[in-house]
């Protein structure tokens, strides 16, 4: 099992950032796709017409998210937490996802970067 954390720049506030993480309909303007989203912690979430599935574990408003994402046949959790810093480009978002298995590593650490950062950073460019 491999850990992953990264530092992205995003062109927009951290209250702008947290509502594109959160809500469902804004969810699916950015990512394309069918997404159920929930604030309430222990609720179910899925993205991208069920590709990322999972549930909310912690959310701090505007700051903060923690969800846990399944990987099926794996003993170990991989918990995905989501922090939002002002920055003064934007938001800093630190991305931590941890027990990512080994045959998938390479594969997440693409989606972080190219469909999940990539397409927010588009979303914000073209506001």
């Amino acid at each position: 099992m491999k850990e992953f954390k990264k530092y992205y720049i995003l062109p927009a506030t951290p209250e702008e950032v947290y509502i594109a993480l959160t809500n469902p309909i804004t969810l699916e303007i950015w990512t394309g796709d069918a997404a159920q989203m929930s604030t309430e912690p222990g609720s179910e979430f899925s993205l991208w017409d069920d590709n990322i599935v999972g549930k909310n574990l912690e959310f701090e408003e505007n700051k903060k998210l923690v969800q846990h994402w399944y990987f099926e046949g794996e003993p170990e959790d991989s918990i995905v937490t989501i922090k939002l810093h002002p920055h003064k480009h934007g938001t800093s978002m630190e991305v931590k996802q941890t027990n990512i298995p080994d045959e998938a590593y390479e594969d997440m650490v693409a989606g972080w970067d190219e469909s999940y950062v990539g397409s927010l950073v588009s979303f914000f460019e073209e506001q």
